[in-house]
């Protein structure tokens, strides 16, 4: 009996290390809002689970543009004072490349798989296309007065804004050539495509509202007017009355900033209706949202600071100290181990 209890009490030790050798730490990631401080030389990071900043990443004077690959694993800043484009792990906080552009930049984009990085060179006239396995420009393509780069969700295309032809360019990788150029009816700035590719929504110069562009026609679909509001006074964006402006991951809602009112409006894309302003702080600059669409981030150049806002409850649940002069912002989920 003795034996019998005794092999029992071994099997069930033995079964219970073989139970724990097979124990693999969970997964956790973070999900960061990175927002560069144009007025500056870093990127201060805020963590959107404890809504609290939690580093400031040196990068180097007048950063500008901030884009991300899809797996949260290097986030890229366009740095004006060098005329470069920095790599930076988000496990670490460190730049691990600085690779030389051919101009003064702006914001850039990233595809997917963060093979490709697009950065419209103001000062130059055209988009360079950066291999970031290569470290190095391996395209320019000519525009007129390029301002911004956006990619929306394909490892095969980018988009960049020409501010002197009233357009936005298509770019296809595969060739390294421009595919489409669809006119807007005015000076474009921030813009946001659906993921199907079918239609543009555009904020112009001087305009307090956007524009509807349908890109397989070529043609304006609308003008959508937010409510009036008195001219606004932002310093670092001059003729700039609407400058933030992103879709919903779901596609469903378009996000957009008033740079005169101090706020966000919801634009439901279906209804065609806004929701009531969403106050935030000065000059709001920039809208990203989280992978997860749980919040929507803005950043307020004029107040120095990021509103983080419950896109189900459209409430500020957060306003969070940052550099000098806020200007893009992206949310990435940093994975861990």
């Amino acid at each position: 009996m003795r034996a019998r209890t005794r092999w029992l009490v071994m099997a069930v030790l033995a079964f219970s290390a073989f139970g724990l050798s097979k124990v693999v730490p969970a997964k956790t990631e973070t999900m960061n809002l990175y927002v560069t401080n144009s007025l500056g030389d870093d990127i201060t990071v805020i963590d959107l689970a404890t809504l609290k900043a939690t580093a400031n990443i040196k990068v180097g004077k007048r950063v500008h543009g901030v884009c991300a690959q899809a797996d949260g694993k290097k986030i890229f800043a366009t740095i004006e004072s060098e005329k470069a484009l920095k790599v930076i792990d988000t496990a670490t906080g460190a730049v691990t490349a600085t690779i030389a552009l051919t101009g003064r930049p702006n914001q850039c984009a990233s595809t997917p798989d963060g093979h490709y990085v697009s950065v419209p060179i103001r000062d130059v006239g055209g988009v360079d296309i950066v291999d970031i396995s290569m470290g190095k420009v391996v395209k320019v393509l000519p525009v007129s007065m390029p301002h911004n780069s956006l990619n929306t969700g394909r490892n095969d295309v980018l988009y960049v804004s020409s501010m002197g032809d009233h357009q936005i360019d298509r770019i296809d990788l595969k060739t390294m050539e421009y595919t489409d150029k669809i006119p807007t009816d005015g000076i474009p700035r921030p813009y946001a495509i659906s993921t199907d590719e079918k239609t543009l929504y555009v904020a112009l110069s001087d305009y307090h509202g956007f524009e509807i562009v349908s890109i397989p026609d070529k043609k304006q679909i609308a003008r959508v007017d937010l409510p009036p509001a008195p001219p606004a006074d932002c310093a670092l964006e001059p003729h700039t009355e609407t400058h933030g402006l992103a879709l919903t991951p779901s596609g469903k809602e378009l996000w957009v900033t008033s740079l005169s009112d101090g706020g966000v409006y919801v634009y439901d894309v279906a209804t065609k209706k806004f929701s009531k302003e969403i106050s935030t702080g000065e000059c709001p600059n920039w809208i990203a949202f989280s992978p997860d669409g749980k919040y929507s981030t803005v950043s307020n150049s004029g107040s120095n600071n990021a509103s983080i806002i419950d896109t189900k409850t459209r409430q500020v649940v957060a306003t969070v100290k940052v550099g000098e002069g806020p200007k893009r912002l992206v949310a990435v989920a940093v994975p861990g181990s």
